[in-house]
């Protein structure tokens, strides 16, 4: 398990759930659930217009008080207006995560992962 990867695509995944459906990757998956502590309980109109908050259960189960038809438009608002910040963290998150891992192979990485292999694990940095 290489752990930059899985760090740089939770990244991804958490800009694109941000830009895309309004909430961070965590209140995505979790709001209307048991596990959830924040106060979203479903499609919600934020202060930007053009910004909605949609969740994963509502996505699934729809919402009964606004129309599927609400959430698909919710959706395209979003991407229309946070285009660029989404293109920038699908894009630039990996590119960074690229360039920061070879510059820090030598001096770190490499260094870290030895220690790690003597550990047993299997796990990468």
């Amino acid at each position: 398990m290489n752990l930059v990867n899985t760090a740089v695509s939770l990244a991804v995944a958490n800009s694109v759930s941000q830009n895309v459906m309004g909430l961070n990757l965590r209140d995505f998956i979790l709001a209307g659930t048991k596990y959830s502590d924040s106060n979203i309980s479903g499609w919600q109109q934020t202060g930007d217009p053009h910004n909605r908050q949609i969740t994963l259960t509502e996505l699934f189960r729809g919402n009964q008080k606004y129309h599927t038809d609400s959430i698909t438009k919710g959706i395209v608002e979003n991407v229309k207006s946070n285009a660029l910040p989404l293109a920038v963290g699908v894009i630039g998150i990996p590119i960074i995560a690229k360039v920061a891992t070879k510059v820090l192979r030598k001096p770190i990485l490499t260094p870290m992962n030895r220690m790690i292999k003597m550990t047993g694990l299997d796990v990468k940095v």
